[in-house]
């Protein structure tokens, strides 16, 4: 658990405190070696995650076949009102993996007077980036980012949110699909915690739909998700000195009916070693390394997920063509 003290953000003129407690170069080598040794071969996906790796997620995002951002954009525009009649005014908003500005920026606007903006994210460059975004265009936003893996907990400091109105967590993207179910609801119960008595959380949640559109939004034409996915061995390579080469395997996403999740694996093209840490590990030709689950979820598992957690649902949202959805969770 970590626990940050700094001293309040800055105020106007798109200033805002940054406060760097990425994972060391150290916590990566000790992932990637268990992960390589495992069997099966797995390493989160949160190692995805440097400028290269947030450029391509932000490509991805605009791929025809990508259509969870498009969609959740447009339900923020239509549901804006709802949201912040149920949120209430001057509230204290905290986003968790805020990625590009687009989605926070369309909040901000819809909610009446909010005091306070913390993005956390992993991603240190994109985080900056859009919390200056952020700063600049709301000059009377107290606002704060925070580079740290958020799986890992931490207590964020009261100082950040002063304002009078409640806490609002914010988690777009369906990003809480990247946990296994047993972690998505540890994780609710840290934001549960984060928001405190009569705080609210923000979630954009996949659905369960069509096998066919989900292969293919994870197998966009631009090979941008095969890009994104193989980002992973070029930081290997690049960060930790791993003796490997990522033309050496290959992007593979599915949906698994039986889980409800889409699985991405990194295959091995033919047998190899690689070599990390002085330590070898050996490929037979066709074996993966599971790098990301994404669960889909029905809007009954979600609420059940939800209220184990400490959360009941307010109200929820999905499009008319029931791809995505938005629910307001009150702890």
């Amino acid at each position: 658990m970590i626990s940050l003290s700094p001293k309040p953000a800055l105020r106007g003129a798109g200033s805002f405190r940054v406060l760097d407690l990425k994972p060391r170069v150290e916590e990566f080598v000790v992932a990637a070696l268990a992960g390589l040794a495992a069997c099966p071969k797995a390493i989160a996906p949160k190692f995805f995650y440097d400028k290269r790796g947030s450029d391509f997620f932000n490509r991805i995002c605009e791929t025809p076949e990508y259509y969870v951002t498009r969609t959740e954009l447009r339900m923020l525009d239509d549901f804006g009102p709802e949201i912040a009649a149920l949120t209430g005014p001057a509230a204290s908003v905290v986003e968790f993996g805020c990625g590009s500005p687009d989605k926070i920026r369309r909040l901000l606007a819809a909610l009446d007077a909010p005091a306070d903006y913390v993005a956390i994210d992993i991603s240190y460059d994109q985080l900056v980036a859009s919390a200056e975004e952020i700063a600049i265009e709301n000059p009377d936003l107290n606002v704060s980012a925070i580079c740290a893996d958020f799986s890992a907990g931490f207590t964020l400091p009261p100082e950040l949110c002063d304002g009078d109105g409640r806490r609002l967590a914010f988690f777009p993207g369906s990003t809480i699909g990247n946990q296994m179910p047993e972690e998505a609801e540890d994780f609710l119960q840290l934001v549960r915690g984060v928001v405190g008595a009569g705080g609210a959380l923000l979630i954009g949640v996949d659905l369960k739909k069509d096998e066919a559109i989900l292969n293919r939004a994870y197998n966009d034409s631009a090979g941008e998700t095969a890009g994104f996915n193989l980002n992973l061995l070029h930081r290997m390579r690049d960060e930790l000195g791993a003796d490997l080469d990522p033309d050496a395997f290959a992007h593979r996403a599915f949906y698994n009916k039986t889980l409800g999740r889409i699985e991405m694996h990194l295959v091995s093209n033919d047998a190899q070693q690689v070599r990390l840490n002085g330590h070898k590990f050996a490929f037979a030709a066709g074996e993966t390394i599971h790098t990301e689950c994404s669960y889909k979820y029905e809007l009954d598992e979600f609420a059940d997920l939800a209220k184990r957690a400490g959360f009941a649902v307010r109200r929820s949202w999905t499009d008319p063509g029931h791809l995505f959805s938005i629910h307001f969770l009150e702890a």
